[in-house]
């Protein structure tokens, strides 16, 4: 069973930028992708971004260019930097592991963009 804990998530003006991280905990495991989705008030859940063991990456079109997303498989550790912050980025952004045989979700980090 994986552990993941998370970090980074703050307040912070628009223009502003964050990094959040999270890591992956727990008996022996092989990760084949991990990412951070995210989660507004009164909507869904959208994947923000995600990159593989090999590094390969996709962002959702509304970060593109103000994301960048990146880990460190050795530590089974994701990072998400994020630049340009504007309001609507505001939302609890989760930690997303998959593995060869489930998918592990964290508690989440709370960011909030003010104007």
């Amino acid at each position: 069973q994986l552990q993941l804990v998370e970090s980074g998530g703050d307040l912070v003006q628009a223009g502003g930028s964050l990094r959040l991280s999270c890591s992956a905990s727990g008996n022996r495991f092989s990760i084949s992708a991990m990412g951070w989705y995210r989660q507004a008030p009164g909507k869904a859940r959208e994947l923000v971004a995600v990159i593989t063991s090999g590094g390969g990456t996709d962002y959702a079109d509304a970060v593109k260019g103000r994301c960048t997303i990146s880990r460190d498989n050795a530590n089974n550790t994701v990072f998400l930097q994020m630049n340009s912050l504007k309001r609507e980025d505001t939302g609890v952004y989760i930690c997303y592991v998959r593995t060869y045989w489930d998918d592990y979700w964290g508690q989440g980090t709370q960011v909030t963009v003010s104007s």
